[in-house]
């Protein structure tokens, strides 16, 4: 089984103890890649050292609205600055992680979508692909990528959307991210919808350390859970596991355009 995680956050220091071993643990279990997400101005150049350092590991530059009272006009300035010195490098493979939140009452929605809109322009001009994180915010998401019409599109990180919205972001050529939150039994409403979708929309992800799994309840989320999460979404979509590896492992390639 060939797996590629497309939203990580290995940077972070819920991994510093063991990360390497993580990674290594990884590649034999057929974990092959991992991309690795930006969320403020403080870890980019963290998420740019590792990936440099590691061979099965990208980088994805971003500002996350989570953390929008601390981003500066600079640290946009400084995101744009590093996407153009890094055009075309290898290893940066998309402007991520990025979006709305509207699920945090306190989080101002027009500083967000200005944000958004700043990094969606970042997206265009350097012909990368958005990961996207959404929540409570899908018909304003869904507005600001139909005005940008990226050419790459991208993912939508955690999708939990519905039907109708996913069919949205499908026909923007977005895939859609799921992991360990729709492994749970009481995610009904997942279910039901992940059931429906054509399995070339479909990519795979832990946004480890968070939103573990249930077969880890309670633990840090790893990369190394991608192929469990793999197994349980299979059932769930009734499709075999080794299936649904190969095809969002080739989803994930095209997204970030990996021979």
């Amino acid at each position: 089984m060939r797996l590629i995680d497309t939203h990580t956050h290995l940077d972070f220091e819920d991994f510093d103890g063991d990360r390497q071993s993580v990674l290594e643990h990884c590649q034999r279990l057929g974990v092959e890649r991992v991309v690795v997400l930006g969320v403020y101005q403080r870890n980019l150049q963290r998420v740019w050292d590792l990936a440099l350092q590691v061979p099965s590991v990208h980088a994805a530059l971003g500002l996350h609205p989570i953390y929008l009272d601390e981003h500066r006009p600079a640290h946009l300035a400084d995101l744009r600055d590093r996407l153009a010195r890094l055009a075309g490098h290898p290893k940066l493979c998309a402007v991520g992680e990025i979006g709305l939140d509207y699920y945090v009452p306190s989080l101002d929605r027009a500083r967000q979508q200005e944000l958004f809109d700043s990094q969606l322009q970042m997206a265009a001009d350097f012909n990368l692909p958005a990961l996207l994180h959404v929540r409570r915010s899908h018909a304003d998401t869904i507005a600001a990528l139909k005005r940008f019409k990226l050419k790459r599109a991208g993912i939508v990180h955690a999708f939990a959307g519905s039907r109708e919205e996913a069919k949205e972001y499908i026909k923007l050529g977005f895939k859609l991210g799921l992991g360990g939150a729709a492994t749970w039994p009481q995610a009904l409403r997942m279910h039901r919808v992940i059931v429906e979708l054509p399995l070339d929309s479909v990519v795979l992800e832990t946004d480890a350390p968070d939103m573990a799994p249930s077969m880890y309840p309670g633990l840090r989320n790893s990369p190394e859970h991608l192929p469990d999460i793999c197994n349980a979404l299979a059932d769930w979509m009734s499709v075999p596991a080794e299936r649904l590896a190969e095809v969002s492992t080739l989803n994930a390639m095209a997204v970030f355009g990996w021979g």
